[in-house]
């Protein structure tokens, strides 16, 4: 069977709302917000899928030293989702700011205001802006790839697998939202029977994509399928024996927080629980290693893995 081009769902407009703030960090002072070591501050909430790709992706890199984090709570303590701690940043930042204050942020500790909101754009950010001579997260030519994979992950796995899992859904719907995510589960599955990573044999963005998605199916997504449709699921043994590996690399797996996760999910999950909340897919806690994130109050303390 071949594999599903990655870049195949690149034409399909992302659902995903647009974000509050979008600045960037150039590569002089004519942008704005140029790099510099320790100006710039994460505030992530770990239970966040997108906070949980950019903790990854800032231990990949190494940046411990060079962007601080400030780790959040993992279920929001206000209304619609909103962090109570950070609602100061997105005042200063936007006079009268309406929406709800979410994570995840990147700030500037000089303006004391946020810079971006918007997950993507900060990974690019830091590995592009402070990644010398640190591994190469998004090789040359291969962004549209990268790209493919995230929508893929987006639409075909995350998408999918919250239809096939609507309540409010009938018979026809949720099959075939299922059939969709098996099709990508099975693209996948047949691309990582040749290849170490997604795009090869480097490990890159598209594998911090791809690991949260699987992370989020498992731990949250299950939880409101039937009992055969996870063992569908499950059946993809190439690809839970690259997310179980990924799960023991150090820059990974420590940033699991399955608690947060689950408490999160439960918080503000309206749907009904099925038969295949009890199907467990992988032990991620038996594959994490021992070192990883540990804290002082809110202040996170991330190993420098490079």
């Amino acid at each position: 069977m071949s594999a599903m081009p990655v870049h195949a769902l690149n034409a399909v407009p992302s659902p995903r709302p647009l974000p509050s703030f979008r600045g960037r960090i150039g590569c002089d002072a004519r942008s704005g917000h140029y790099a510099v070591p320790r100006r710039y501050r994460l505030h992530l909430s770990l239970s966040c899928p997108g906070a949980l790709r950019i903790a990854v992706v800032h231990s990949l890199l190494g940046l411990t030293d060079v962007c601080p984090v400030t780790l959040l709570p993992a279920v929001p303590d206000g209304p619609d989702g909103e962090h109570s701690a950070l609602r100061p940043l997105y005042e200063a930042s936007a006079h009268r700011y309406p929406g709800a204050a979410l994570a995840p942020v990147l700030s500037d500790d000089w303006s004391g205001r946020i810079v971006s909101t918007h997950a993507p754009d900060i990974m690019r950010d830091l590995a592009r802006r402070f990644g010398a001579d640190r591994p190469t997260l998004y090789p040359e030519g291969a962004e549209a790839e990268i790209e493919g994979v995230a929508r893929l992950c987006e639409q075909g796995m995350d998408g999918a697998a919250q239809r096939a899992g609507r309540a409010d859904a009938d018979d026809l719907e949720r099959r075939d939202a299922l059939d969709s995510l098996l099709r990508t589960l099975r693209s996948l599955d047949a691309r990582l029977a040749g290849q170490r990573y997604v795009l090869g044999d480097e490990l890159t963005v598209a594998d911090v994509e791809l690991w949260v998605a699987l992370v989020r199916l498992d731990t949250v997504h299950r939880w409101h399928l039937d009992a055969a449709a996870v063992h569908r699921v499950a059946d993809h043994p190439h690809l839970w024996a690259y997310a179980r590996r990924l799960a023991a690399h150090p820059a990974f797996g420590p940033h699991l927080d399955l608690d947060g996760i689950a408490r999160r999910h439960h918080a503000h999950c309206r749907g009904l629980e099925a038969a295949g909340a009890a199907v467990q897919i992988l032990d991620w806690a038996s594959h994490v290693p021992d070192q990883g994130v540990s804290t002082d109050g809110q202040e996170s303390h991330v190993l420098d893995w490079r």
